[in-house]
């Protein structure tokens, strides 16, 4: 039997996102002191924006404009990776940390895709 969503926070692509947005914050602590306004504050932005739209595309209480939103959490999704890619192209950070990171944006990109789907079929 399958779990009732009462809350955003039920919601395990909320839960995943979130722990992304914090494994992000944690990486970019080591940044370089430069990158406060640069690399820094655009991954964050991104990692936070990701989970930020899931929880509000879920208060507005309609699957279309949650489908709206959690497109609007691929493309923070995508923005996110870009930056990462980045700061691994400019070796800003732990490479490996870098790939563990984009490893969690790519199982996070599926589960967004997959209730994306689900949503509209059963919309239909």
């Amino acid at each position: 039997m399958a779990e009732k969503i009462e809350s955003y926070q039920d919601l395990k692509v909320w839960q995943r996102a979130m722990a992304l947005a914090e494994a992000c914050y944690h990486h970019t602590k080591i940044f370089p002191r430069e990158e406060m306004f640069g690399l820094t504050s655009q991954i964050r932005r991104a990692a936070a924006s990701i989970a930020a739209n899931v929880a509000e595309g879920f208060g507005r209480e309609q699957t279309r404009m949650f489908v709206q939103y959690l497109r609007m959490s691929q493309g923070s999704l995508k923005e996110l990776e870009t930056h990462l890619i980045l700061a691994r192209r400019v070796e800003i950070g732990s490479t490996d940390k870098c790939n563990q990171l984009l490893e969690q944006c790519q199982e996070l990109g599926k589960m967004l895709r997959a209730l994306i789907r689900r949503l509209q079929q059963k919309s239909a």
